[in-house]
């Protein structure tokens, strides 16, 4: 399903809906961060996704990383909160959707294997230096996920 990301756009649709979800902020032993570049907007991002009835929100962040990239994580920690109403997400179905985003810190179980994008929401998948982030092309609501997530300074999660 195509989607629209709206950021602090006074032109965005009314929002319809708040769904829970989960990024997962993984990095490897050597400190690459795991990416994929997502079909639906052209961008790359943390993986993630939906949160579905019956699962705990940790459960949900396992389960998309190994959805979009085959690595199975554990998860070590809260990045922050994304709550903003100002970034909007609108989908081709007619869903306009308010950001509403739990951000985790992750390892692989395993030594981190390649990752494989998924094929119908990730046309890639990878182990990314973090000096190499500033030149993907980045959302700027999920750069500043990142940003958080790399930043050895943060010592607290970021609630917003």
């Amino acid at each position: 399903m195509g989607r629209i990301d709206y950021f602090d756009d006074p032109a965005a649709p009314a929002i319809n809906s708040v769904v829970p979800s989960v990024t997962v902020a993984a990095r490897d032993d050597t400190g690459r961060i795991l990416l994929i570049h997502k079909i639906d907007n052209g961008y790359w991002a943390l993986p993630g996704g939906g949160h579905d009835p019956g699962e705990s929100i940790i459960d949900t962040a396992v389960r998309e990383v190994r959805e979009e990239t085959g690595i199975t994580v554990r998860i070590t920690g809260l990045v922050g909160t994304y709550t903003d109403p100002r970034h909007v997400m609108k989908y081709n179905d007619g869903e306009v959707r308010q950001q509403f985003s739990l951000c985790f810190h992750a390892v692989p179980l395993e030594e981190a294997d390649a990752p494989r994008p998924d094929g119908t929401e990730t046309k890639a998948a990878s182990w990314i230096e973090p000096d190499d982030v500033p030149g993907l092309s980045i959302h700027p609501s999920m750069r500043l996920r990142i940003d958080h997530a790399l930043d050895e300074q943060r010592t607290e999660p970021y609630l917003g």
